[in-house]
């Protein structure tokens, strides 16, 4: 009787070691660089200006960190884009307006999770970004000393000084197989684009505070290396 309990009892240490190792499988952690380049449509969510969105376009790279044994993976991103939007002015003189086109660069950094909704060829894709941008730069010179709408003395190189440093949300969707994917990706500024201009001394006319959010959809090709 004792021997069959020592028996039994090795049965069941052998049982247990067999079904944890088999639990505790080796998952291979993928790294990989990835190249990226696209288009942009830009604009600036603000009731200070009449604005039209155009576009752009932004590349970069992205490291990737494939984990098959969790339901996400994650990527951090370094990416550079020219974006333009149309502002709404008038020349002094003219009985109608135009939109007149600015243009600025940016170079962002973004931390990304992945939910894989259909393993890795579906994912969908949200993270913090942390983006530095130049100034708003007029496409054409010859716009100087337009009028910006709804304004008596705003002109349109009086709003290129910009808040330089944003902080953005990004989310999107990936689909693609293998090393090739296509990602269309939504980005939203959390801080005040505008705010810089408040912090001079434009004769505007009235009281109003400048507040603006940038809105960008990025539609890019990605490639693993």
């Amino acid at each position: 009787m004792k021997n069959t309990k020592s028996y039994l009892l090795v049965a069941i240490c052998i049982a247990f070691v067999t079904i944890s190792y088999g639990q505790r499988k080796s998952y291979k952690i993928k790294n990989g660089i990835g190249l990226q380049g696209g288009i942009t449509q830009f604009d600036i969510l603000t009731d200070n200006f009449k604005t039209k969105a155009s576009t752009g376009f932004i590349g970069g790279m992205s490291a990737s960190v494939d984990l098959p044994h969790k339901w996400y993976n994650v990527s951090y991103n370094i990416q550079l884009s020219e974006s333009k939007v149309d502002i709404d002015a008038f020349q002094l003189g003219s009985l109608s307006n135009e939109f007149v086109e600015y243009k600025v660069f940016a170079a962002d950094i973004s931390f990304l999770l992945h939910v894989k909704l259909i393993s890795n060829n579906l994912t969908l894709d949200v993270g913090p970004m942390l983006q530095y941008n130049s100034e708003l730069e007029l496409s054409d010179d010859d716009k100087e000393g337009y009028i910006v709408s709804g304004y008596d003395t705003l002109f349109t190189e009086d709003i290129r000084d910009i808040t330089n440093f944003n902080v953005n949300g990004a989310v999107g969707l990936t689909l693609g197989v293998r090393r090739l994917f296509i990602r269309a990706q939504y980005i939203y500024g959390f801080t005040n684009m505008l705010g810089n201009l408040n912090k001079q001394d434009l004769s505007i006319g009235n009281s109003d505070k400048f507040k603006g959010n940038q809105s960008l959809m990025a539609l890019t090709l990605n490639i693993t290396l």
